[in-house]
Order: structure tokens, then sequence, then C-alpha cells
């Protein structure tokens, strides 16, 4: 892979990973457009890589809050607002733990299926966030325990290469009647602890010699570097998007990308 190429996917995955547009199904239609050819572990290493910096873009979007919940789960041993976010945010992660955990082999065999299945997953995507957009429940104050299990369910499904993690976790969110705003911060703050840890563990496999990768360091810091600078924008594009309720276009984009997928899957 050029390092050009490694620009381009990594510009894909800064943008799509907040966006709701599935990061995973545009890397991969990125990959088949640009005829990327990866080797196992050269994808698994830059799709860590990438995954990574949209990591580090939250934290730089949402340091205030980041640094609001450290501050008050470990300088105080009272229970406070911060303790429970910090729970329900533990909570929430619990159901991708699983996935990863027993189900790993099924679900990177999933990725491996083309475009037919990140085609019927977009089109998945397109549905919730229609759905989500006209939804009109009872706004809720704050995030319950049992929203927050519900929300990260979701975000275990959304492992599917096409479903949106951000789109299913925002429109369950929503349609639990939750306020849009709050919805999107907590998205983005319950997928931290997952993917620092997958990238530490592929890391660890790297270093061992378990996964060999050929990717070039040119193409590592220049996707890494596009991924992170347009994943900080996309973040706060994102948050305000959802805040005035416009998830009906990305339905829209939804549904004529996994049309596109699946015509192209089949063809």
């Amino acid at each position: 892979m050029s390092w050009w190429q490694a620009l381009i996917l990594g510009v894909i995955q800064g943008l799509t990973e907040f966006l709701p547009v599935s990061s995973s199904g545009h890397l991969t239609i990125g990959q088949t457009l640009l005829g990327i050819e990866f080797e196992e572990g050269d994808m698994l290493l830059f799709d860590v890589l990438v995954h990574a910096a949209t990591v580090c873009a939250t934290l730089i979007v949402l340091w205030q809050e980041v640094c609001w919940i450290f501050k008050g789960t470990f300088t105080t041993t009272q229970w406070n607002a911060e303790k429970e976010y910090a729970g329900k945010i533990v909570l929430s992660m619990l159901p991708v733990f699983v996935v990863g955990m027993f189900f790993k082999d099924q679900v990177e065999a999933i990725f491996g299926s083309g475009l037919v299945v990140v085609g019927a997953c977009l089109l998945v995507t397109a549905c919730l966030l229609a759905f989500a957009q006209y939804a009109k429940p009872r706004q809720k104050e704050q995030i319950s325990w049992w929203d927050s299990l519900v929300i990260g369910i979701a975000q275990a499904i959304a492992v599917l290469p096409g479903l949106s993690r951000s789109g299913t976790t925002i429109a369950t969110g929503i349609l639990l009647g939750n306020k849009k705003e709050q919805v999107a911060q907590f998205s983005f703050l319950m997928v931290l602890v997952p993917i620092l840890g997958q990238a530490l563990l592929d890391m660890l496999d790297v270093l061992r010699g378990e996964i060999v990768t050929h990717l070039s360091p040119v193409a590592m810091v220049v996707g890494f570097v596009s991924a992170l600078v347009v994943g900080a924008a996309a973040c706060k594009w994102m948050i305000s998007i959802v805040k005035r309720q416009k998830l009906i276009y990305f339905a829209i984009y939804c549904l004529l990308m996994g049309c596109f997928a699946l015509c192209y899957g089949l063809a």
C-alpha cells in the first residue's frame, strides 16, 4: 500500500468513524475501489492503527468530559455523578468485550465476506437512522443503567461491517428516550477503552512476531495522522449534527451506499 492510499483510507476512517455511515464498511469499499489487496496481518494492523487515531481524536475533542470523569472518579471516595457515569460506561462495554473474547474468529470471518454483507448492513443502518430521526419518545434527564446496557448491546452488534457503530448506538439511545447530545457524547466515550485495549493486544502480537506486517512506516504514519486530524473535525461536526436532528441525511446516504455496495458486490 502506497502513502497516498494510506492517506485516503485514513481520511475515510477519520470521517466515517464518527459520522453514522460505518467506518468498517467504507474502509472495505475504499480498499476495493483502490484495488488494495491487504495481507491478513497488514489489514489488521492498519485497521487497529486508524482506529487508535480516532480514539485520540475523541480524547482531544471531549477532553473536558474525560477529565471530569477521571477527577470525580479517582479523587473522592464518595459516590457521585462522575462515578455513576463511569460505571455506566463500563457496563456498556461488557457486551463488546464478550463478543471480542468469544466470537472474534466469527466476526473476522464476516469481515472477509465482501461488499454484499457491507451493503446489507448499510441498509440496516439507514433504517435505524430514519427511525431515530422521527422518533418522539419522552426525553429522559440522564442515561439509565438499563439504557447503558442496551446501548452496549447495540455496539456489540455493530461490529458487523457496514453497521455503523456511532449510528447504531446513537439511534438506540434516542429510541430509548435519551437526549440526543447526551447520547452522542456517551457513544463516543464508551468506545475508548475497547479500541485502545484491542490496539494494545494487537501491537503486542506484532512485537512478539505473531502478526507479520509488510506496511511501510510512511504509510502507517500517514494513515494515523490523517485519521486523527479528520476524526477530530468529524467528532465535533457529528455532535453538532445530532443536536440539530439531521440524521435523515445520513440515512439517505447509507441507503444509496448500501444499494451501490450490493450491486457492486453482486455484479
